[in-house]
């Protein structure tokens, strides 16, 4: 069986009948894809275990792959050859079994609440060249900073998705295919009543709440791209897009927010990728270690 007829069989299988995003699809293709290349593979028959682990530690040792880049590849080739042998076309996984690198066990980033406002006054105080680019662009930092939207979620939004006067943004299909609702506070909701007055104003009839300038389409991820550039060089701030959620999921637990609730607004489906956040932030441990109940001057005062 050619290796390349299989992965597009498989890419098919995910998107049609498992219901892949886009994305997801396009990791495995770039990742079966590389490997093809690299050990001049034609047929399944030739992926060995002894082939497969070459590849997998020239990933790690020539191309500087990460631990966890290591491990993602890894969970790609897991899936795809698991499917050719239930499928038929292999004997075994070789991806099984594989001993994985320890993941280097890393804080989130994230911006201090000054360097947050920083980049929401840049968003609206830039020298844009039309009004509608001053709060379009507010707007969807706002959504980054106030929600703590992931970059696809974003763009994917359309414009029936956000009820601004009931509060509230549908996320269709998020992370893992799953639909959530996140809650707009006040601040969000006063950029996006702005903008939504300028989207009228010109006219902007696409499906897409974020509209580009020029032309009647969605926002895209170049031009996504190109403004976090912007507005990183404005504002003297190093930043992504991530970094914004992680900087709105450690603002949530300092202000107070319970990780139960923090954890369905991000489309967490386990606490446990949620917890990260509770180390990341030294304002909330502080916070919950003067709840205890002996943390008491009289106390100490009677020993």
């Amino acid at each position: 069986m050619y290796i390349q007829t299989a992965l597009r069989q498989f890419c098919d299988h995910s998107s049609f009948i498992r219901g892949y995003r886009p994305t997801t699809i396009q990791r495995y293709k770039n990742a079966v894809g590389f490997f093809i290349r690299t050990e001049g593979i034609e047929t399944l028959q030739q992926v060995t275990k002894p082939c497969f682990e070459r590849y997998m530690l020239y990933g790690r040792t020539t191309r500087k792959w990460s631990a966890n880049s290591f491990i993602t590849y890894h969970k790609s080739f897991v899936v795809f050859f698991r499917w050719c042998v239930e499928q038929g076309y292999m004997q075994e996984n070789p991806a099984d079994g594989m001993e994985m690198p320890k993941l280097e066990r890393r804080l989130p980033p994230k911006l201090t609440k000054q360097e947050a406002m920083r980049i929401l006054e840049t968003a609206m105080n830039f020298p844009y060249p039309y009004k509608y680019l001053k709060y379009r662009n507010h707007a969807i930092f706002a959504t980054f900073l106030y929600a703590g939207l992931r970059k696809q979620e974003l763009l994917n939004l359309q414009y029936n998705d956000i009820d601004v006067e009931n509060r509230s943004i549908f996320i269709r299909q998020g992370k893992g295919s799953k639909d959530r609702v996140v809650p707009i506070c006040s601040a969000l909701q006063e950029s996006l009543d702005r903008y939504l007055v300028e989207r009228k104003r010109l006219h902007k009839t696409c499906p897409e709440f974020f509209a580009s300038l020029n032309r009647n389409v969605g926002f895209t991820g170049t031009g996504m791209k190109r403004l976090v550039e912007k507005m990183k060089e404005a504002s003297g701030i190093k930043f992504s897009v991530h970094k914004l959620r992680h900087s709105f999921a450690t603002m949530m637990l300092e202000g107070g927010c319970d990780i139960y609730s923090l954890s369905k607004m991000l489309g967490h489906a386990d606490l446990k990728t949620t917890s990260i956040y509770l180390a990341a932030s030294a304002e909330h441990l502080r916070t919950q270690i003067n709840k205890h109940p002996l943390d008491d001057s009289s106390t100490y005062n009677a020993l």
